[in-house]
């Protein structure tokens, strides 16, 4: 088992790494819809109103994804001034045991949100009429995501001879 903390942490980090991207790319298209929604209603009047619905999809997708990459670097919320006050292998025990209720929370949004998707393909937008389903997507993706990332800095914490956990952990 050693090295398996260091292998759980660099697969971590590199999925991150794809989805701080993903959110970045996210991001940008939110801010040109947004300019883009400005100038069609106020300098060329455009009878454009998609900009204003993709801008509320966009946000949320990427305010959704970003949870897993808070999770990767232990930056989600927690009662860190409590947590803090434990002696190092106490911690240790705590975060697991955060993280395992934490994916429990992650796997029920998961497998509600796949049930929640289905059902959207049967409703439409209001403005576009395109399904709601597409909008949906971005909630058991994101569940899917926090669990993997649960999973992986679980196993780093759990496994870690050192007790530096995840959020300590910054070269590799």
């Amino acid at each position: 088992m050693q090295g398996l903390d260091r292998k759980a942490i660099r697969a971590s980090r590199r999925l991150n790494w794809l989805v701080e991207r993903f959110c970045v790319l996210l991001l940008v298209l939110l801010i040109l819809d947004v300019w883009l929604g400005v100038i069609v209603r106020y300098l060329i009047p455009i009878g454009w109103t998609f900009t204003e619905e993709l801008a509320r999809y966009l946000m949320i997708w990427a305010a959704l994804l970003a949870v897993s990459s808070g999770i990767s670097h232990r930056e989600h919320i927690g009662m860190l001034v409590i947590f803090d006050q434990f002696p190092r292998r106490v911690q240790k025990g705590l975060a697991v045991a955060f993280d395992i209720i934490a994916f429990g929370f992650f796997a029920i949004i998961f497998f509600y949100g796949l049930g929640f998707v289905e059902r959207g393909f049967s409703r439409f937008t209001m403005i576009e009429n395109i399904p709601k389903a597409y909008p949906f997507m971005g909630v058991p993706l994101a569940a899917g995501l926090a669990c993997v990332q649960l999973f992986l800095v679980a196993i780093h914490d759990f496994f870690s001879e050192d007790g530096i956990t995840a959020a300590e952990r910054v070269e590799i």
